[in-house]
């Protein structure tokens, strides 16, 4: 929840989603397709809705763009998908949103830049216009600063204010006061032009993890909009997953966030889904949402020569996130349930009896078997060569047997 520490934020909600107001934190994605391709855009939204992303938010740069946007919704509709579009405007969402009227209706929630949302005289009048539509559009704002494109007026007027101190902050200092400076500044101009506190969600991405913890820290002792979490540029692989981990889990742990996303860069021809699964990830870890059954598993040592346990934990892990989609929509909790797959027998039989199913795989020398542990009784024995079938059958039995079938609507 998002009031682990009391920082309760105004909620608000974006289609069908709720997001603040002490709701559970929601796990955000972007896609990487060119929008004016409607078909590619519209599969691959629904990619990540399927992988578990609650809001899917996508780039309108060009009035092609733009003119796809309805017909992304429409296609996911008949898709049965209902997950609710962002749209990420830079430059000019003022007049895409006001030439395109059936965009700015599909979208469920805006996505403004206050650092180039326009610049100069125009600077002003184009964040009014969008937050004006945002208003006769009903419709939510992200109001989303970022260190790579802040505010060059803000920031001279910052400096130009620091310099004049009797002991001037330093440049980190500045950054990160002029960062939530434009966040809430940019908030107060869209209520003085009408938009609901409500429906106003700030954020404030960088790069680095120590910059953004003190940031959102100041964003959340100074105001109470709802808050969404990243870092941008996060990066590849390990690097990114850790590096997104250490900033959010902070963050989250102190009850800041209802959004989050994972900016991970995909390897090339890579699936964006990973950066679903991250986010669920982080957020299951640390027992605020369930989305799936994790498996614990061990790293292995020197006992366990064998690579089996470690081919069978990755394969139930693959099949219980595959079944997850269907059993959510038969059973409730199954997303609760706990595996361990083990690989000897110091840790493995204990580590099994403590899991809703578990597994003590044989480790070098052991007798070859694989007692299998059912809510902390041994049910099976399973011995041979289809040890990973009658396992995953186990699993599909103890669903169905355990949790509670929804009735249907």
């Amino acid at each position: 929840m998002t009031a682990v520490a009391g920082h309760v934020r105004r909620g608000c909600l974006i289609g069908q989603v709720r997001i603040g107001g002490g709701a559970p934190v929601v796990v955000q994605s972007m896609t990487n397709t060119d929008t004016a391709d409607y078909l590619a855009t519209a599969m691959q939204c629904a990619e990540l809705a399927r992988a578990g992303s609650e809001l899917v938010r996508i780039t309108v740069n060009t009035p092609e763009a733009a003119a796809a946007v309805p017909k992304i919704r429409e296609h996911l509709d008949r898709m049965n998908c209902d997950v609710p579009l962002i749209g990420d405007f830079h430059y000019n969402g003022h007049r895409l949103l006001s030439d395109e009227p059936a965009c700015a209706a599909a979208l469920a929630k805006y996505r403004i830049n206050p650092g180039n949302v326009g610049f100069g005289r125009k600077k002003d009048e184009q964040f009014a216009q969008m937050v004006e539509l945002a208003c006769r559009h009903d419709k939510p704002v992200r109001i989303g600063v970022n260190w790579g494109s802040l505010d060059q007026d803000l920031l001279a007027r910052i400096m130009d204010e620091n310099s004049r101190r009797p002991q001037p902050f330093d440049s980190t200092e500045i950054m990160r006061h002029a960062m939530v400076t434009s966040a809430l500044e940019s908030a107060a101009k869209a209520e003085e032009v009408g938009l609901a506190g409500e429906k106003i969600i700030l954020s404030c991405k960088v790069s680095s993890v120590q910059d953004l913890i003190a940031i959102y820290r100041e964003l959340a002792r100074r105001a109470d909009y709802a808050l969404h979490l990243g870092l941008t540029e996060a990066g590849m692989g390990s690097k990114g997953i850790v590096a997104s981990t250490a900033a959010l889990a902070v963050l989250l742990q102190e009850g800041i966030g209802d959004t989050i996303r994972v900016s991970l860069t995909p390897e090339p021809g890579g699936s964006r889904t990973q950066e679903v699964i991250v986010a669920q990830e982080i957020l299951q870890t640390m027992g605020l949402r369930a989305f799936t059954p994790m498996v614990a598993a061990c790293p292995g040592c020197g006992r366990t020569t064998s690579t089996f346990f470690q081919e069978l934990a990755g394969e139930v892990q693959d099949f219980v996130r595959a079944r997850m989609p269907e059993w959510k929509l038969h059973y409730d909790g199954a997303e609760n349930m706990t595996l361990a797959v083990m690989g000897c027998i110091v840790n493995g039989p204990g580590e099994s009896k403590h899991a809703n199913i578990g597994i003590s795989l044989p480790g070098t020398g052991e007798a070859p078997s694989a007692p299998v542990y059912e809510d902390g009784v041994k049910t099976v024995t399973l011995k041979g060569d289809h040890i990973a079938a009658e396992f995953k059958d186990i699993i599909e039995r103890y669903v169905r047997r355990t949790y509670k079938k929804k009735l249907p609507a």
